[in-house]
């Protein structure tokens, strides 16, 4: 089983910045894909960023220019630095990976946390 932990949600006010953090745990062979996903009230979740064991990156179009995923193998973590933030980013904040553990594969989420953006 591989959990995930996130963390460094809060409350910001527009325009401010946030980083959040989410760190994989477990019997793990080999992490592929990593990313953030966001759920706002009353809307479904949607993929925020991506990314690969090799660096390769995906963003929402909402967020370009925004935010940074970025993530360190050693340490089996992925980030989302997050600047600019808008009233409109204001959701619970979902990490996933997925990859190996021995023997099988893994896809696994995080318990989401929460980011407000208001003033």
């Amino acid at each position: 089983q591989v959990q995930l932990v996130e963390s460094g949600g809060g409350l910001v006010q527009p325009g401010g910045s946030l980083r959040l953090s989410c760190a994989a745990s477990g019997s793990i062979s080999r992490i592929n894909a990593m990313g953030w996903y966001r759920r706002a009230p009353g809307k479904e979740r949607e993929l925020v960023a991506s990314i690969t064991s090799t660096g390769s990156t995906n963003y929402a179009d909402s967020v370009k220019g925004r935010f940074t995923i970025s993530r360190d193998n050693a340490k089996n973590t992925v980030y989302l630095q997050m600047n600019t933030l808008k009233p409109e980013d204001t959701a619970v904040y979902y990490c996933h990976a997925e990859g190996r553990v021995v023997y099988r594969p893994f896809d696994s989420w995080g318990q989401g946390t929460q980011v407000t953006v208001s003033s």
